[in-house]
């Protein structure tokens, strides 16, 4: 006679196949249909993203994490151009391509299941650098409640707080508020991207007893936004603001 132990086991590993019949698992980042069920639950990339898509690496700005061309200078050139309210930032990959794409379903298109993926890989990349910096609390950028309502969701909490169950720190959704519900980056200049984002944050919550805050952001451009959200904080008590995103864009 089988123990039930192991009869469980077995259905589990039944229905699961079953599952992914149905719903076959998909590749986070080309979204091609991956192999036949192999025993992990997990979100996890094809074998061709696997060899294709990297992380960013060296030399990348000491500041936003960008990737320079110049291996002498330290700073990209938006960062060289404009001072930031935020101490440094780092990012995953460079916003293009398949990434662009992985990017685009996972905000406009539901896929809400990539959150624990990029927060995996967030982790592995960039783990000791948090531990390194001794973070508080996690904060999402956080959306207006208009256009979350219309979403169903806020990609950056998502993510967020898949990190935070990773790196064992508390993810806050209570201190910050987008009290302006502002254009997309994307539609504006550079020039407007800064008056765009004036006023568009303010804390929920004054005194807020905290050193340091690691904000957590999909995607990474001018920096508009980042600034915004660190200004905010700092006004609000928090001595330095770090952030991390999904992608990081090349734009100034």
């Amino acid at each position: 006679m089988i123990p039930r132990k192991q009869l469980i086991i077995k259905g589990k590993f039944v229905f699961l196949q079953l599952l992914n019949l149905i719903y076959p698992r998909r590749c986070p980042l080309c979204d091609k249909v991956l192999p036949s069920f192999s025993g992990r639950t997990d979100c996890r990339l094809c074998e061709d993203c696997e060899k294709s898509v990297t992380p960013l690496t060296e030399p990348i700005c000491k500041k936003c994490g960008k990737s320079i061309f110049d291996e002498r200078s330290e700073l990209c050139g938006d960062c060289i151009r404009k001072p930031h309210q935020f101490e440094q930032g780092k990012a995953l990959w460079a916003y293009k391509g398949k990434v662009r794409e992985s990017m685009y379903r996972f905000k406009y298109r539901d896929r809400q299941e990539y959150a624990s993926f990029y927060a995996r890989e967030l982790s592995k990349k960039h783990g000791k650098w948090i531990r390194w910096k001794q973070i508080d609390v996690i904060v999402p950028v956080p959306l207006h409640k208009r256009k979350k309502k219309l979403r169903g969701y806020n990609q950056a909490e998502l993510v967020a707080r898949e990190l935070g169950k990773r790196v064992g720190i508390p993810v806050r959704t209570d201190v910050l508020i987008r009290c302006v519900d502002t254009k997309p980056q994307k539609e504006v200049s550079g020039r407007e991207r800064k008056q765009n984002l004036r006023s568009a944050f303010r804390m929920r919550k004054t005194g807020v007893q905290l050193k340091n805050v690691l904000v957590i952001d999909d995607i990474y451009t001018t920096g508009s936004t980042i600034d915004g959200v660190a200004a905010t904080l700092k006004t609000g008590g928090v001595q330095r603001v770090y952030f991390l995103s999904v992608s990081i864009g090349n734009g100034y």
